[in-house]
């Protein structure tokens, strides 16, 4: 084991606080939050169980852990919710000096389309 693994290395937390592992040397029993997501679940509320700790830009850095036996499966969205984000969306993309629907979002530091912008006659 290099000195770098060895540094990283402390399955009991004693000397970290959590159940600490390096770079690719977790055991399969947790999962991060993106593992989890791509998994279709999510950690739940339970507390971090251990983290994964390495040298990167910075200094160390730190990624947290979650045991997979108490993720709970991934909420879905209600039809509802789906409408009201389709509607938020759809706002963000119609200018409010024409009115027409853009198929980019309207930048908030001009507050209108770039064609009124520009002062172009609209499309």
């Amino acid at each position: 084991m290099s000195r770098v693994r060895a540094a990283y290395w402390d399955p009991e937390g004693t000397r970290y606080g959590l159940p600490t592992f390096w770079w690719g040397g977790a055991p399969a029993a947790y999962a991060t939050r993106r593992q989890l997501r791509a998994r279709g679940l999510r950690p739940g509320g339970q507390p971090i169980a251990a983290q994964i700790l390495w040298r990167g830009v910075g200094g160390t850095r730190a990624a947290y852990l979650y045991r997979l036996d108490l993720a709970r499966p991934k909420r879905t969205a209600s039809p509802a919710q789906r409408r009201a984000i389709s509607a938020a969306l759809r706002a963000r993309r119609t200018c409010p000096a024409c009115g027409q629907v853009r198929p980019y979002y309207i930048p908030r530091s001009l507050g209108e389309c770039l064609t009124c912008h520009d002062g172009r006659p609209g499309r």
